[in-house]
């Protein structure tokens, strides 16, 4: 293997000298070889480059499903400077020098000259001979003390330093934890050495291929089986600067409908009308909370898709409001194969509108899943998108169906996993085969999808979920991790995954709570409850040859204790709701790995287990099983336990802490204010719930936001809305709480109850005044002092002062009269 290895690297073209640098349009240089190799860098943004090279001296139609049309920078200030050797362009941020000869780049921070990525062999490239066209390869430095991370769905450590990947989306089943590919193909990845921190996607649909040092310890090399070498390189000051600028390239979600965000049930399968409606009544008899219950592909007739069955499920518009007027949505699986079937009318329609893919010679393509042999659409053509939409009508408009489940969608088949190679695609007006449409076809299958969600929801906000994706799919849905396993390392690979897939720009993202495959222990699946109630996505998911897995599965103790934790996930959906916006409006993801957030602190570049929800809050969830108490890293910072107000012993070491069954280790900084809601069986089960405002003290200054909106529908877009900021100032003798907000929308409710947490000893008694107004205190359940404050905060900025009564100077003593001594 590595003799083949290195006669390749010795057979492959390198570029030349150059031979020409032109300046073609405002923001782009272009460099032209003596053997016909052109690189064309565009400058974006002033931390934002594009490189872009052809071999062939010209470039083909420019393309990118990645790339969210939406985003339209302005050029930056910059310069060009040509010089003996090579041509240097610099922005504010960056600085480039690229050699005249072989074309080899350094790229730089502007600001103090360190290298960020420097070329090793730099472009090279070698003729794919069975296929035509190019293998195409960057070879680039690994710089001292460098680690990486991001690539999406790689079930790994995070640190992907010394692994190598492929990315080409594959149906995984019961996949490990150094199963590879994967799922989901993003190419993008973040390095951080001591130089600063850089980001890179390489913007390629054909299997690509990432070395960070498998190889060669001191070399990165990336590439793919065909198309060009055009990657985009990010740098901001700290790690998650570089996520944002990623992730406003290919694109930000909307706002989700508010009961995506609850917890969901699911079970391959639910069936038939009765068992379905029994798994909601046992929601609802047992005090539960639940928004969403799901069919799997035994409620098609045949596995047909869009059809029901007639015996299961003889009224499904009945279902649907059934489960409506119980405070469910209903969701269900779509696959993209469609049956052969000429009994079958959307497989009749998809043929009279010729939307099925085609091999090299002109035949349709079939392959097998579910129903047997099967024609599938190609999503990449904009009218067979559309023709996929129209699909939607019965299922959307007429049955009430409020959400869409993409499976299979890799594309996953029977015979081979996947299409032939030879499988023809539109591509949007760039023809190609199935090696080029491959990673990309289930993103445009749920693009379709989503367009059929917004056309028969009547303005409701669209929810899809998909299981594969190409770099950009979270404009159209979110994601969950695929056919996992019940095991305790499924449960710490699901932790790993979701950190993975949001710093990847996909934030929205899941897994199967408990495992798809097996049957966990109570243990293990309260665990797991646990940790997903700080997953963004919050779906138990299970295959029904492994016996049942509703919350209820698993004894009293356990199904307690599991209620517990999904209630928390419903007082809690203020601040990931809030957490949601701050993603939508500045593209920062939701989860937060340690050694991100941490980046100045060398320690933390390793760690895994512990990972930021939103700005304030720290979860480390427990992944080993018999556990009460495990060591973990508390990074930084002022911190209080969540729980009980307790703060850690030390900060920037690892520590122990009692981890009995009922809670995971949740810390949350000093100074943060979280909204809460009262306790709902699901969302809009309570009308215009009265919040509650959790503030903790701290000695200093903490800012904090709160989004609140319909729920539902598009008026957000429009400014209906409210984004209240709150900024906290701590001393030891105060507490003022400032709070300012923009946006055209009024809450219904008229009171909001302020807990405060975490207070200094000696503060039992407390005085509040509220914009000038004292306001008195009272015990809640847990004996911490609440305030109630009145409607004017609905509509007022406010300031709110909490301090401890004036303790009182002690009377002076009397003082005895001396007697005289008598004359």
């Amino acid at each position: 293997m590595d003799k083949h290895r290195d006669a390749e690297v010795a057979a492959d073209f390198v570029p030349g000298m150059v031979r020409t640098v032109s300046r073609p349009e405002p923001g782009v240089v272009e460099l032209l070889t003596d053997n016909q190799v052109l690189l064309r860098i565009k400058v974006i943004e002033a931390g934002m480059l594009r490189f872009h090279f052809s071999t062939e001296g010209r470039f083909e139609n420019d393309f990118s499903y990645a790339i969210d049309p939406a985003f339209q920078p302005e050029v930056p200030v910059h310069e060009v400077i040509e010089f003996g050797d090579g041509v240097a362009i610099r922005t504010d941020l960056l600085s480039v020098r690229i050699a005249r000869n072989g074309l080899k780049t350094i790229i730089s921070d502007a600001r103090t000259g360190k290298i960020l990525c420097a070329d090793e062999k730099g472009f090279h490239w070698h003729d794919n001979k069975a296929f035509g066209g190019e293998v195409v390869k960057m070879s680039k430095s690994y710089q001292q003390g460098e680690h990486f991370y991001g690539l999406g769905d790689k079930s790994c450590d995070l640190n992907l330093r010394g692994r190598r990947f492929s990315l080409w989306g594959s149906d995984t089943y019961a996949y490990g934890p150094n199963t590879d590919p994967l799922y989901k193909n993003i190419p993008f990845y973040i390095g951080m050495h001591r130089g600063g921190t850089y980001g890179l996607f390489l913007d390629n649909t054909f299997r690509s291929n990432f070395d960070f040092g498998a190889d060669q310890p001191n070399r990165i090399v990336f590439g793919a089986d065909g198309g060009e070498m055009n990657y985009y390189f990010f740098h901001g000051d700290a790690p998650l600067d570089v996520v944002r600028t990623y992730t406003r390239l290919t694109g930000r979600p909307g706002m989700p409908p508010l009961w995506t965000l609850g917890y969901h049930q699911c079970k391959w399968s639910y069936y038939p009308d009765a068992a379905f409606r029994a798994i909601g009544e046992g929601f609802r008899k047992r005090s539960i909370p639940c928004d969403a219950l799901y069919l799997d592909i035994d409620y098609m007739d045949g596995y047909r898709c869009f059809t029901w069955d007639a015996e299961r499920f003889p009224d499904p518009k009945k279902l649907v409001n059934d489960l409506e007027n119980d405070g469910f949505k209903l969701v269900v699986i779509i696959d993209p194969g469609l049956k052969i079937d000429p009994g079958y009318s959307v497989w009749q329609d998809g043929i009279a509108n010729d939307v099925y893919c085609r091999r090299q010679d002109g035949n349709l393509f079939k392959g097998s899943v579910w129903p047997g042999l099967c024609h599938f659409p190609d999503f990449t053509r904009p009218d067979v998108r559309e023709w996929w939409a129209e699909q939607f009508k019965e299922l959307i408009e007429e049955t009430g169906v409020r959400g869409v489940w993409n499976d299979m969608n890799e594309p996953a088949v029977f015979e081979e996993g996947t299409f032939p190679h030879d499988v023809r695609h539109d591509y949007d007006g760039h023809p190609c085969s199935h090696r080029k449409a491959h990673n990309v076809y289930g993103m445009q299958m749920v693009r379709g999808t989503q367009e059929g969600l917004r056309r028969f929801g009547a303005g409701k906000r669209p929810f899809s979920i998909t299981r594969s994706a190409y770099a950009g799919t979270q404009r159209f849905a979110c994601a969950w991790t695929g056919d996992n396993v019940a095991s305790w390392e499924h449960l710490h690979l699901a932790s790993l995954q979701c950190q993975r897939l949001a710093i990847s720009g996909m934030s929205f993202v899941g897994s199967d709570v408990g495992g798809f495959i097996e049957t966990p222990s109570p243990e293990l699946y309260l665990r797991w409850v646990q940790m997903a109630v700080f997953h963004p996505f919050f779906r138990t998911h299970s295959s029904g040859d492994h016996g049942d897995q509703e919350p209820w599965s698993f004894g009293e103790d356990t199904t307690s204790l599991v209620k517990e934790a999904i209630e928390l996930r419903y007082r809690l959906l203020p601040v990931i709701y809030t957490t949601f916006r701050q993603y939508v409006t500045t593209q920062m993801p939701m989860l937060r790995p340690l050694p991100l957030v941490a980046h100045d602190d060398p320690d933390a570049y390793w760690r895994s287990a512990e990972f930021y929800f939103g700005d304030h809050l720290l979860v480390i969830p427990m992944t080993r099983e018999g556990e009460d108490g495990r060591f973990l890293y508390i990074p930084d910072g002022d911190w209080f336990s969540y729980h009980d107000d307790t703060k850690p012993k030390s900060v920037r070491k690892d520590i122990w802490v009692d981890c009995p069954l009922n809670r995971i280790p949740v810390f949350v900084h000093a100074g943060a204010v979280l909204p809460h809601w009262p306790l709902q069986q699901y969302v809009g089960e309570i009308e215009h719930p009265e919040p509650e405002l959790y503030v903790w003290h701290k000695n200093g200054k903490e800012t904090s936001q709160w989004y609140e909106d319909a729920g539902d529908g598009e008026a957000w877009r429009e400014g209906e809305y409210r984004e209240s900021t709150f900024q906290v100032t701590g001393t030891e003798t105060s507490l003022t709480i400032e709070r300012t907000w923009e946006g055209t929308w009024l809450p219904g409710y008229t009171r909001v109850h302020v807990v405060l947490r975490g207070l200094p000893t000696g503060w039992e008694a407390l005085n509040l005044e509220a914009d000038g107004k004292p306001v008195a205190f009272e015990a809640n359940a847990d004996g911490r002092p609440v305030a109630i404050l009145s409607p004017d905060f609905r509509m007022l900025n406010s300031k709110w002062t909490v301090k401890p009564p004036k303790k009182e100077e002690p009377a002076p003593a009397a003082v005895a009269a001396t007697p005289v001594a008598a004359s």
